[in-house]
Protein backbone atom coordinates (compact mmCIF):
# COMPACT_ATOMS: atom_id res chain seq x y z
CA UNK A 1 0.00 0.00 0.00
CA UNK A 2 2.96 1.81 0.91
CA UNK A 3 4.77 2.13 -2.57
CA UNK A 4 3.32 4.94 -4.82
CA UNK A 5 2.63 4.78 -8.58
CA UNK A 6 5.77 5.89 -9.30
CA UNK A 7 6.60 2.85 -11.00
CA UNK A 8 10.45 2.57 -11.27
CA UNK A 9 10.39 3.64 -7.37
CA UNK A 10 8.07 1.13 -6.42
CA UNK A 11 9.88 -1.77 -8.61
CA UNK A 12 12.98 -0.56 -6.61
CA UNK A 13 11.11 -1.21 -3.29
CA UNK A 14 9.48 -4.82 -4.80
CA UNK A 15 13.02 -5.91 -6.20
CA UNK A 16 14.57 -5.00 -2.77
CA UNK A 17 12.35 -6.82 -1.00
CA UNK A 18 13.10 -9.91 -3.56
CA UNK A 19 16.58 -9.41 -2.55
CA UNK A 20 16.08 -9.98 0.68
CA UNK A 21 14.54 -13.35 0.17
CA UNK A 22 11.00 -11.76 1.13
CA UNK A 23 8.01 -13.32 -1.09
CA UNK A 24 4.61 -12.82 0.18
CA UNK A 25 3.06 -9.88 -1.44
CA UNK A 26 -0.02 -8.22 -0.50
CA UNK A 27 -1.87 -5.44 -2.27
CA UNK A 28 -5.77 -5.00 -2.98
CA UNK A 29 -8.31 -3.53 -5.67
CA UNK A 30 -9.03 -0.31 -3.45
CA UNK A 31 -5.03 0.38 -3.41
CA UNK A 32 -4.30 3.48 -5.52
CA UNK A 33 -7.92 2.47 -7.97
CA UNK A 34 -5.51 -0.76 -8.61
CA UNK A 35 -3.03 0.55 -10.12
CA UNK A 36 -0.69 -0.69 -7.13
CA UNK A 37 -1.86 -4.20 -8.40
CA UNK A 38 -0.83 -3.33 -11.42
CA UNK A 39 2.93 -2.66 -10.32
CA UNK A 40 3.13 -4.91 -8.50
CA UNK A 41 1.96 -7.50 -11.47
CA UNK A 42 4.90 -5.96 -13.74
CA UNK A 43 7.72 -6.21 -10.87
CA UNK A 44 7.65 -10.15 -10.50
CA UNK A 45 6.20 -11.08 -13.90
CA UNK A 46 9.38 -12.98 -14.67
CA UNK A 47 9.28 -14.51 -11.39
CA UNK A 48 5.41 -15.55 -10.38
CA UNK A 49 5.82 -19.36 -9.47
CA UNK A 50 8.76 -18.19 -6.80
CA UNK A 51 6.23 -15.75 -5.31
CA UNK A 52 2.90 -15.82 -3.24
CA UNK A 53 0.46 -12.59 -4.52
CA UNK A 54 -2.13 -12.05 -2.23
CA UNK A 55 -5.30 -9.26 -3.08
CA UNK A 56 -8.33 -8.01 -1.66
CA UNK A 57 -11.76 -7.53 -2.87
CA UNK A 58 -15.12 -6.29 -1.04
CA UNK A 59 -14.56 -2.07 -1.71
CA UNK A 60 -16.02 -0.46 -4.63
CA UNK A 61 -15.24 2.22 -5.76
CA UNK A 62 -18.17 4.86 -6.78
CA UNK A 63 -17.91 6.28 -10.65
CA UNK A 64 -16.41 9.93 -9.59
CA UNK A 65 -13.37 7.54 -7.36
CA UNK A 66 -13.79 9.87 -4.52
CA UNK A 67 -14.88 6.70 -2.16
CA UNK A 68 -15.85 3.50 -1.85
CA UNK A 69 -18.95 1.41 -0.92
CA UNK A 70 -18.60 -2.18 0.90
CA UNK A 71 -19.86 -4.91 -1.42
CA UNK A 72 -19.19 -8.66 -0.15
CA UNK A 73 -22.12 -9.98 -2.73
CA UNK A 74 -20.96 -13.28 -4.43
CA UNK A 75 -22.07 -11.35 -8.23
CA UNK A 76 -19.36 -8.61 -7.54
CA UNK A 77 -16.80 -10.82 -6.22
CA UNK A 78 -16.92 -13.04 -9.04
CA UNK A 79 -16.87 -10.02 -11.39
CA UNK A 80 -13.96 -7.80 -9.26
CA UNK A 81 -11.39 -11.22 -9.54
CA UNK A 82 -11.33 -10.87 -13.35
CA UNK A 83 -10.34 -7.04 -13.15
CA UNK A 84 -7.57 -8.07 -10.23
CA UNK A 85 -6.20 -10.90 -12.59
CA UNK A 86 -6.04 -8.42 -15.39
CA UNK A 87 -4.55 -5.73 -13.52
CA UNK A 88 -1.66 -8.59 -11.78
CA UNK A 89 -1.32 -10.39 -15.43
CA UNK A 90 -1.29 -13.26 -13.52
CA UNK A 91 -4.32 -16.16 -14.22
CA UNK A 92 -4.27 -16.87 -10.21
CA UNK A 93 -4.36 -15.61 -7.12
CA UNK A 94 -2.75 -17.26 -4.23
CA UNK A 95 -4.87 -15.62 -1.60
CA UNK A 96 -8.07 -14.14 -2.17
CA UNK A 97 -9.10 -11.75 0.76
CA UNK A 98 -12.32 -10.58 1.88
CA UNK A 99 -11.31 -6.51 2.47
CA UNK A 100 -12.97 -6.08 5.69
CA UNK A 101 -16.23 -7.54 6.69
CA UNK A 102 -19.30 -7.64 9.23
CA UNK A 103 -22.02 -9.30 11.07
CA UNK A 104 -24.54 -7.90 8.84
CA UNK A 105 -23.08 -9.43 5.51
CA UNK A 106 -24.58 -12.22 3.54
CA UNK A 107 -21.61 -14.22 4.79
CA UNK A 108 -22.58 -17.92 3.41
CA UNK A 109 -23.14 -15.97 0.20
CA UNK A 110 -19.72 -14.57 0.25
CA UNK A 111 -18.27 -17.88 1.21
CA UNK A 112 -19.52 -19.46 -1.83
CA UNK A 113 -18.12 -16.87 -4.29
CA UNK A 114 -14.93 -17.81 -2.72
CA UNK A 115 -15.58 -21.78 -3.03
CA UNK A 116 -16.13 -21.10 -6.34
CA UNK A 117 -13.53 -19.35 -7.36
CA UNK A 118 -11.05 -21.85 -6.26
CA UNK A 119 -13.10 -24.92 -7.69
CA UNK A 120 -12.78 -23.11 -11.03
CA UNK A 121 -9.14 -22.18 -10.23
CA UNK A 122 -8.93 -18.29 -10.30
CA UNK A 123 -7.56 -18.33 -6.47
CA UNK A 124 -5.80 -20.95 -4.83
CA UNK A 125 -6.59 -19.93 -1.50
CA UNK A 126 -9.02 -17.47 0.46
CA UNK A 127 -8.95 -15.79 3.64
CA UNK A 128 -10.45 -12.56 5.42
CA UNK A 129 -9.16 -9.24 6.52
CA UNK A 130 -10.85 -7.86 9.93
CA UNK A 131 -10.51 -7.76 13.32
CA UNK A 132 -14.09 -7.98 14.27
CA UNK A 133 -14.24 -11.38 16.46
CA UNK A 134 -17.53 -12.17 15.55
CA UNK A 135 -17.06 -11.72 12.13
CA UNK A 136 -14.15 -13.89 12.55
CA UNK A 137 -15.60 -16.57 14.45
CA UNK A 138 -17.99 -16.90 11.57
CA UNK A 139 -15.63 -17.76 8.61
CA UNK A 140 -13.81 -19.91 11.07
CA UNK A 141 -17.21 -21.92 11.62
CA UNK A 142 -18.46 -21.78 8.05
CA UNK A 143 -15.65 -21.43 5.44
CA UNK A 144 -11.63 -22.87 4.38
CA UNK A 145 -10.43 -19.97 5.29
CA UNK A 146 -6.53 -20.00 5.38
CA UNK A 147 -5.52 -17.02 6.90
CA UNK A 148 -6.65 -13.70 8.60
CA UNK A 149 -5.47 -10.27 8.27
CA UNK A 150 -5.46 -8.18 11.51
CA UNK A 151 -4.12 -5.32 12.52
CA UNK A 152 -1.33 -6.53 15.82
CA UNK A 153 1.60 -4.68 17.58
CA UNK A 154 2.54 -4.37 21.51
CA UNK A 155 0.77 -1.33 21.81
CA UNK A 156 -2.55 -2.97 19.88
CA UNK A 157 -2.66 -6.45 21.70
CA UNK A 158 -6.23 -6.59 21.32
CA UNK A 159 -6.38 -10.11 19.00
CA UNK A 160 -4.20 -11.97 21.81
CA UNK A 161 -7.13 -13.25 24.25
CA UNK A 162 -9.84 -13.45 21.82
CA UNK A 163 -8.60 -14.46 18.33
CA UNK A 164 -5.49 -15.81 18.20
CA UNK A 165 -5.85 -18.24 20.25
CA UNK A 166 -8.83 -19.09 17.59
CA UNK A 167 -6.78 -19.22 14.71
CA UNK A 168 -4.08 -21.24 16.27
CA UNK A 169 -6.34 -23.65 16.85
CA UNK A 170 -8.29 -24.26 14.02
CA UNK A 171 -4.76 -24.28 11.81
CA UNK A 172 -5.15 -20.43 10.35
CA UNK A 173 -2.88 -18.31 9.79
CA UNK A 174 -2.50 -14.69 10.82
CA UNK A 175 -0.91 -11.83 8.45
CA UNK A 176 -0.22 -8.82 10.90
CA UNK A 177 -0.50 -5.38 9.72
CA UNK A 178 0.32 -2.08 11.71
CA UNK A 179 3.08 -4.02 13.35
CA UNK A 180 5.27 -0.52 14.47
CA UNK A 181 1.78 1.06 15.25
CA UNK A 182 1.54 4.00 12.89
CA UNK A 183 5.84 4.82 13.54
CA UNK A 184 5.23 5.06 17.41
CA UNK A 185 7.34 1.62 17.47
CA UNK A 186 10.32 3.23 15.22
CA UNK A 187 13.50 4.40 16.51
CA UNK A 188 11.48 8.14 16.37
CA UNK A 189 9.25 7.24 19.16
CA UNK A 190 7.33 10.31 20.42
CA UNK A 191 8.26 11.60 17.28
CA UNK A 192 4.97 10.46 16.02
CA UNK A 193 2.58 10.47 18.48
CA UNK A 194 -0.55 12.49 18.50
CA UNK A 195 -2.01 14.29 21.26
CA UNK A 196 -4.62 11.95 20.98
CA UNK A 197 -2.96 8.78 21.92
CA UNK A 198 -3.10 5.69 20.15
CA UNK A 199 -6.02 3.41 20.47
CA UNK A 200 -6.86 3.28 24.35
CA UNK A 201 -3.59 4.88 25.41
CA UNK A 202 -3.57 8.77 26.17
CA UNK A 203 -0.33 10.92 24.94
CA UNK A 204 0.96 10.73 28.46
CA UNK A 205 0.66 7.18 28.69
CA UNK A 206 3.02 6.75 25.39
CA UNK A 207 4.96 9.43 26.93
CA UNK A 208 5.82 7.06 30.05
CA UNK A 209 5.28 4.07 28.24
CA UNK A 210 7.79 3.90 25.00
CA UNK A 211 11.15 5.18 26.80
CA UNK A 212 10.61 2.45 29.51
CA UNK A 213 10.03 -0.26 26.71
CA UNK A 214 13.46 1.44 25.17
CA UNK A 215 15.14 1.27 28.19
CA UNK A 216 14.47 -2.20 29.49
CA UNK A 217 13.95 -3.90 25.93
CA UNK A 218 15.35 -2.14 23.52
CA UNK A 219 18.79 -1.84 24.76
CA UNK A 220 20.67 -3.44 21.94
CA UNK A 221 17.72 -3.81 19.57
CA UNK A 222 16.32 -1.09 17.14
CA UNK A 223 12.13 -0.33 18.47
CA UNK A 224 11.47 -1.58 14.86
CA UNK A 225 13.35 -5.19 15.87
CA UNK A 226 11.43 -5.08 18.90
CA UNK A 227 7.79 -4.50 17.37
CA UNK A 228 8.64 -7.14 14.60
CA UNK A 229 9.83 -10.02 16.62
CA UNK A 230 6.73 -9.16 19.33
CA UNK A 231 4.40 -10.08 16.52
CA UNK A 232 6.62 -12.97 15.54
CA UNK A 233 6.88 -14.49 18.74
CA UNK A 234 2.88 -15.39 18.78
CA UNK A 235 2.83 -19.16 17.28
CA UNK A 236 -0.42 -18.16 15.28
CA UNK A 237 1.37 -15.61 13.32
CA UNK A 238 3.10 -16.37 9.84
CA UNK A 239 3.49 -13.48 8.45
CA UNK A 240 3.87 -9.51 8.88
CA UNK A 241 3.33 -6.86 6.69
CA UNK A 242 5.23 -3.99 7.16
CA UNK A 243 4.82 -0.94 4.99
CA UNK A 244 7.51 0.48 3.56
CA UNK A 245 7.99 3.56 1.36
CA UNK A 246 11.96 2.97 0.17
CA UNK A 247 14.43 0.40 -0.30
CA UNK A 248 16.15 1.25 2.72
CA UNK A 249 13.12 0.26 5.36
CA UNK A 250 12.67 -2.69 3.68
CA UNK A 251 16.74 -4.21 4.28
CA UNK A 252 15.87 -2.43 7.83
CA UNK A 253 12.40 -4.15 8.10
CA UNK A 254 14.42 -7.45 7.08
CA UNK A 255 17.64 -7.30 9.13
CA UNK A 256 15.28 -7.16 12.28
CA UNK A 257 13.25 -10.11 11.63
CA UNK A 258 16.61 -11.86 10.72
CA UNK A 259 17.86 -10.82 14.25
CA UNK A 260 17.25 -12.63 17.46
CA UNK A 261 14.18 -13.70 18.68
CA UNK A 262 12.58 -12.45 22.37
CA UNK A 263 13.63 -14.53 25.52
CA UNK A 264 10.58 -15.43 27.41
CA UNK A 265 12.27 -12.75 29.96
CA UNK A 266 11.86 -9.92 27.33
CA UNK A 267 8.19 -11.27 26.43
CA UNK A 268 7.27 -11.16 29.59
CA UNK A 269 8.64 -7.34 30.49
CA UNK A 270 7.21 -6.15 27.01
CA UNK A 271 3.19 -7.47 28.19
CA UNK A 272 3.97 -6.02 32.29
CA UNK A 273 4.89 -2.69 30.17
CA UNK A 274 1.82 -2.61 27.67
CA UNK A 275 -2.08 -3.01 27.95
CA UNK A 276 -3.95 -6.41 26.96
CA UNK A 277 -7.11 -4.71 25.44
CA UNK A 278 -9.88 -6.22 24.44
CA UNK A 279 -11.91 -5.11 21.37
CA UNK A 280 -14.60 -2.83 22.64
CA UNK A 281 -16.34 -1.03 18.80
CA UNK A 282 -15.08 -3.72 16.51
CA UNK A 283 -17.43 -6.56 16.41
Amino acid sequence: MSIGTEEKVARNIIEAALEEGINYFDTADLYDFGENEAIVGKAIKDIREQVIIATKVGNRWDSEKTGWSWDPSKSYIKEEVKNSLKRLGTDYIDLYQLHGGTIEDPIEETIEAFEELKAEGFIRYYGISSIRPNVIREYVEKSNIVSVMMQYSLLDRRPEEEVLPLLQKHGISVVTRGPLAKGLLSDRLLEKASEKGYLDYTYDELHAILPLLKEKVATSRSFTEVALHYNLTNPAVASVVAGASSPEQIRRNAKAVKSKPFTELEISMIKSLTKASNYQDHR
